[in-house]
């Protein structure tokens, strides 16, 4: 029963969204303090305990596979964010938060969206462990690389703020899985559930606290992270097929390449730019339409194009 409402994550996202949007006044004081940061460390603390050290091992097993994932995700991402806010000629707060996603490491959400088509989830979890925990030095510096010229960007903060929010927790988790199995245990049941819903509140105070900029800008938004993740899913699965992976590890890659960690985008644009108040809007945005986009590609492979046999 818990899997299931976790799998129900794209309707859990419009149903916070659309509260959020129709009665901000509920949320608005969230957007103040550690709340956010707090939300996001527990939310990847939950990923931790998901993990062992037989994941991380798997990696050795999986050398070819994780490799040109995480090669598509570093390189795919980054450079379609930034093409996309070029092509659509984004304000800098629009297209330094766009680029920001882009830069982020693979979502939580992916592995259960890859559960639901019929792909490797272990692969999913593998790469998922390796973009995150690259990500406390390469979303800092491809976004310096990318969002440099757009605006200052503290490469040196963001480095901090990724170990902090991200590393640390995930760590904290795998070691809690190492020598509090039975508590563990206990836990795993709803720490899906409770990841989803994390998120959803992240993205809901940030629609909360930016109403009147997503209803004014809404069409722009959409448009954006639409093409970001979409060209994400496409070009992610076709750059596996080109360098031999099969149908499964391909649909495995498509996931992880155009889903996003949007609640990492969203407290690292509200901490590392605070001169760009709407930065953190394209993450919420982002967050519901590769949770929408993803869910649908899943669900399609799933009914239209049966699991395939294994590699």
């Amino acid at each position: 029963m818990l899997q299931r409402l976790a799998l129900l994550f794209p309707l859990w996202m419009i149903l916070s969204g659309a509260i959020a949007l129709y009665r901000p006044h509920w949320l608005t004081a969230m957007n103040q303090g550690p709340v956010m940061v707090l939300l996001l460390a527990f939310i990847m603390l939950c990923m931790g305990l998901t993990l062992t050290l037989d994941d991380f091992r798997r990696i050795a097993r999986l050398p070819k596979a994780v490799a040109i994932g995480f090669a598509a995700q570093y390189s795919i991402m980054p450079l379609l964010a930034w093409g996309v806010a070029q092509a659509l000629s984004l304000p800098p707060h629009f297209a330094v938060g766009l680029i920001l996603v882009g830069c982020c490491p693979g979502g939580t959400a992916s592995n259960l969206v890859t559960y639901i088509a019929g792909a490797d989830v272990a692969l999913s979890v593998v790469m998922t462990v390796c973009s995150t925990l690259a990500a406390v030095v390469l979303t800092p510096l491809l976004t310096q690389f990318f969002a440099g010229a757009l605006v200052p960007v503290d490469a040196w903060l963001l480095f901090k703020q990724t170990l902090q929010v991200v590393i640390i927790p995930v760590v904290v988790g795998v070691l809690l899985n190492r020598w509090a199995p039975r508590q563990v245990m206990r836990v795993m049941p709803v720490a899906p559930l409770l990841s989803v819903m994390g998120v959803c509140f992240i993205c809901a105070v940030v629609f909360a606290a930016n109403a009147e900029a997503i209803l004014e800008y809404g069409f722009q938004l959409i448009l954006a992270t639409m093409l970001l993740h979409g060209g994400g899913f496409l070009i992610g699965y076709n750059f596996a097929r080109i360098f031999g992976c099969q149908e499964q590890s391909a649909r495995t890659i498509s996931i992880e390449v155009g889903m996003q960690n949007s609640g990492l985008a969203i407290v690292l644009a509200k901490q590392a730019f605070p001169l760009l108040p709407l930065a953190p809007v394209v993450g919420a945005v982002s967050a519901v339409m590769h949770s929408l986009l993803g869910s649908l590609l899943a669900v399609s492979w799933r009914t239209r194009f049966p699991r395939p046999h294994t590699e």
